[in-house]
């Protein structure tokens, strides 16, 4: 299974986390903040996370640069977790 995220919507916390629980298979006692993603993501079976705009969300610094690590460590962290990054389309 492979789920696409756009980094636009991960730059702020509220936002991030309500559109993270959307599109990932969440369970329903997410926590809503970075260490309950790590869990989550770790947790998980085979999965690929595409991260569109990965680029955006380094240059602004901030809790995108957050989510971007923590994704990055969750699949460090899992083998059955693999995080592609691209670059936002012009």
């Amino acid at each position: 299974m492979t789920y696409i995220l756009n980094g636009r919507y991960l730059t702020d916390k509220a936002v991030a986390h309500a559109y993270l629980a959307r599109i990932l298979p969440l369970p329903d006692y997410y926590g809503g903040n970075l260490d309950a993603l790590y869990d989550c993501l770790t947790e998980m079976g085979p999965r690929a996370v595409v991260l569109l705009g990965a680029d955006a969300l380094t240059a602004g610094g901030g809790y995108g640069e957050k989510i971007l690590r923590t994704l990055r460590d969750a699949a460090a962290s899992n083998p059955g977790l693999r995080l592609d990054l691209e670059e936002a389309r012009p």
